[in-house]
């Protein structure tokens, strides 16, 4: 299985506590509940994230410089192509945003396993058999087919990339 997605099938919406918006990628649910999430949001000021019950959450920032997620007892450094684990169900607060920054999250049903989140830049080989989603910072090829910037491929099959993108292992 191979999917190609563009930026033309992504959905944007309001964050869920109305301070920005979010562009969905892709969303998985079995049964109505919540298993995974792959969007984009742009943090343009010190703020609140919104909360995820029963979520776990993986950001990566992608363009701008960054800024610190905090919470009680938690100090995070949310730094450029770094990706950054840690619970959505915790008050996570936004801080030292300089300029605005976009960044690339992963959401999953924290009765799941964690994903695999790795930014590759040049070449890689990954193993197929489980969910990968390969999310294009620039231009990239995926097993030789070439895909654009914020193109998303999905595939269950081994894969060859290059260029520079993240490559989510989701698991169920």
């Amino acid at each position: 299985m191979i999917r190609h997605l563009t930026p033309a099938d992504y959905k944007t919406m309001p964050w869920a506590n109305g301070k920005g918006v979010t562009v969905e990628m892709l969303k998985d649910e079995e049964n109505g509940q919540f298993l995974w999430r792959l969007s984009r949001a742009s943090v343009v000021e010190n703020g609140d994230f919104s909360l995820f019950p029963g979520i776990e959450r993986n950001l990566t920032v992608i363009t701008g410089p960054g800024f610190d997620l905090i919470s009680d007892g938690l100090h995070l450094p949310a730094k450029p192509l770094i990706p950054v684990a840690f619970p959505g169900d915790i008050p996570i607060f936004a801080a030292a945003v300089t300029a605005p920054s976009d960044d690339f999250n992963v959401m999953t049903a924290r009765h799941l396993p964690r994903p695999d989140v790795a930014v590759i830049t040049g070449f890689a080989q990954l193993r197929g058999g489980d969910m990968l989603a390969i999310f294009a910072l620039t231009e990239a090829t995926v097993n030789g087919r070439a895909i654009g910037p914020y193109d998303m491929i999905l595939t269950d099959q081994p894969a060859i990339l290059a260029g520079q993108m993240i490559a989510v292992r989701l698991f169920r």
